[in-house]
């Protein structure tokens, strides 16, 4: 590499590091992001899910986003052979494919035993005649839902729950910020979030208080 060529691979370099420290400092203009929920937020939504019609779906919907912080329309998109095995158990991991996510790209979703139980729950109610139609029915649609009514219902979910900032993409962001504060590197997150970028990554970490205090009890 010529000394011209070097100078410009060391700019570019150098302009990739300022804009992921910007990133974390908040000084860069990014548009607004949907909110991170506490627990008590959580709670509060499963709360009101229970004491209305469709709870077990509803539960299950949301939990799909928080527990495998997956997009709302890869939820939609889900069928029934994607979650329930052929022995009507719920797999440990789901194969999306490339026209059920946003990147067009097939990827890997884990889920854990917690949801795998919400989930088990959930097919007891509901076991349609074929494997190929949607994992979560819809009672206005016998196509199921939509990515575009899906995201409706989830942000009148919250609207109705009093969670302001709250949407769709809250669960997955939620998610991604509680595997961030457990010590969950970047890289791993890339993985689990099927991103093809760090810096999109980076954006999906909320950088609050809690998160920089336990940052800097590491320093010794």
């Amino acid at each position: 590499m010529n000394i011209k060529n070097k100078q410009v691979a060391q700019n570019n370099q150098i302009k990739y590091i300022k804009r992921i420290a910007n990133i974390w400092l908040g000084n860069k203009t990014m548009a607004k992001q949907a909110k991170v929920l506490n627990q008590a937020d959580l709670e509060r939504v499963l709360g009101f899910i229970k004491n209305n019609k469709h709870a077990q779906r509803n539960r299950a919907m949301l939990l799909m986003t928080h527990l495998a912080g997956m997009r709302c329309g890869e939820v939609a998109n889900l069928c029934y052979k994607d979650i329930v095995s052929n022995d009507g158990v719920i797999k440990e991991e789901i194969q999306l494919r490339a026209e059920q996510t946003k990147g067009n790209e097939g990827r890997l979703v884990f889920i854990n035993a917690r949801l795998r139980d919400e989930l088990q729950h959930y097919i007891r109610i509901y076991q349609p005649k074929l494997t190929e139609s949607k994992f979560f029915y819809s009672q206005k649609s016998v196509q199921g839902f939509t990515p575009n009514t899906l995201a409706q219902h989830f942000h009148y979910l919250y609207k109705r729950c009093g969670i302001d900032g709250a949407s769709s993409h809250s669960g997955r962001r939620t998610f991604a910020t509680q595997l961030a504060e457990r010590g969950v590197g970047v890289r791993t997150l890339m993985g689990i979030l099927g991103h093809k970028h760090i810096t999109t990554t980076i954006k999906y970490v909320d950088g609050n208080v809690n998160t920089m205090k336990k940052a800097v009890e590491m320093v010794v």
